[in-house]
């Protein structure tokens, strides 16, 4: 793409959106590109031996309590 064509590009999108929208618009772009990134590579997936530990510690923290009769 030719310089003067990306400039006029630019025009365009200020003109439609504004010049305090597209700090926005290039932030929401930015995080939706990390995000199909990572689950392209697989990242955001949880490991499976995690999830039992973290149950496991949550009910030994939980405390007994004593039944009267």
């Amino acid at each position: 793409m030719k310089f003067e064509d990306m400039l006029i590009v630019l025009l365009i999108v200020v003109i439609l959106f504004g010049g305090s929208k597209i700090p926005q618009l290039g932030a929401g772009l930015g995080k939706g590109l990390r995000s199909f990134k990572k689950a392209l590579e697989g990242k955001d997936e949880e490991e499976p031996s995690a999830a039992p530990e973290s149950r496991d510690k949550k009910e030994e923290k939980e405390p007994v309590k004593p039944t009267s009769k």
